[in-house]
């Protein structure tokens, strides 16, 4: 099997040689900057030197946010810097990258700025396609691994999230979920209509969806919440998505998606990640408990900042969960500086081994 055989065959419970060895999230800045100074020579030796399987490439299209917002610094604080970003989002980040962003502002904070706002996803906009969009096909035609496409930062939830912050959008979907359902309308406009054409036009393997939506506690929506904002529009995607032959549709939250997970099948996802160990996430009993679905991720990345010890015993842990099938293993999140690159290896080599040897 080729990888995108591979890939799509374990997405969809098919028999498979083995399972896929990809590497979905790389080191923070920080860290790179740490393994360099321990060893590593070039940038992308995280990544090349290990043999993963090709996984995924997209045609350059813009399915979210277009025209964006100028990128600027609006203030340098010394060692912090405040700036907006492509999203119109005003945060201040820790200028060598160690830490997640403090986000102090957004652009839609009710139904006037949203309408000041909406103008941004409208499909028609010119540049939304690339010029070159011929050489486009070709570039992705021939790729081992998965063509795919993501809206990402923008999702059901995570769309309104992404403009409002995730308070004031909770409290949206409570006091005034006509607007909820108005961002979610014209999101998912703008999707439908481009991936009809991209459909059309290409070969397409998988969609990526992004939401975020859950922390240590579960879910921060209500099931009857996620089914009025959310699933009529899924269905709607991944029924037209289908009819072209797609066959995996995956969904990134992080956070213990426990409850979420039996959501997500019912909209008609059936690939699930990342499922973070340290917000309680058990991928064995998500498998056990959905035989329709395909798990993602599930690594804890914390065994890599402690010792080989805590590496093999994540990895004897891991593959009892490979031994169930459908199963995709690879860190459960992006690996933070308190890595090493020494530790780093060695995880990776066995990570490799396991997957080989399953």
């Amino acid at each position: 099997m080729n990888s995108r055989e591979r890939l799509l065959a374990c997405a969809t419970g098919r028999k498979t040689d083995r399972a896929p060895f990809v590497q979905h999230w790389g080191p923070w800045d920080a860290t790179k900057t740490r393994w360099k100074q321990e060893g590593m020579k070039n940038d992308d030796d995280w990544t090349t030197l290990f043999g993963f399987d090709p996984y995924r490439t997209a045609p350059d299209v813009h399915m979210g946010i277009y025209p964006k917002f100028e990128e600027k610094v609006i203030e340098d604080e010394g060692n912090t810097v405040v700036s907006q970003d492509e999203d119109g989002v005003i945060k201040r980040d820790v200028k060598d990258g160690a830490s997640m962003p403090e986000y102090l502002d957004y652009p839609v904070k009710d139904w006037k700025t949203w309408e000041a706002h909406k103008a941004r996803f409208d499909p028609d906009t010119p540049g939304r396609f690339p010029s070159n969009w011929d050489a486009e096909k070709r570039k992705v035609r021939d790729f081992p691994g998965l063509v795919t496409v993501t809206p990402f930062p923008y999702g059901l939830f995570g769309g309104a999230r992404t403009m409002m912050g995730a308070e004031e959008c909770l409290i949206a979907c409570a006091l005034e979920p006509e607007l909820i359902q108005n961002i979610n309308e014209t999101l998912f406009n703008l999707w439908y209509k481009m991936l009809a054409r991209m459909l059309g036009d290409m070969r397409l393997d998988a969609i990526f969806f992004w939401e975020d939506m859950a922390g240590k506690q579960g879910s921060l929506i209500s099931p009857a919440m996620f089914r009025q904002f959310m699933t009529p529009y899924y269905q709607k995607l991944i029924a037209l998505c289908r009819d072209h032959g797609v066959e995996m549709f995956s969904l990134d939250s992080d956070g213990n998606i426990h409850e979420l997970t039996g959501l997500f099948l019912e909209a008609g996802i059936n690939v699930v990640y990342p499922y973070e160990i340290q917000a309680g996430c058990d991928v064995a009993a998500m498998l056990r408990k959905y035989p329709g679905l395909c798990a993602m991720g599930g690594m804890d990345k914390r065994a890599m900042a402690m010792d080989k010890r805590a590496i093999d015993a994540e990895i004897e842990r891991v593959r009892g969960v490979l031994a169930l099938g459908r199963y995709i293993p690879f860190p459960d999140h992006a690996i933070p500086p308190d890595v090493s690159w020494e530790n780093y290896q060695y995880f990776v080599w066995r990570w490799k081994e396991m997957v080989y040897q399953a």
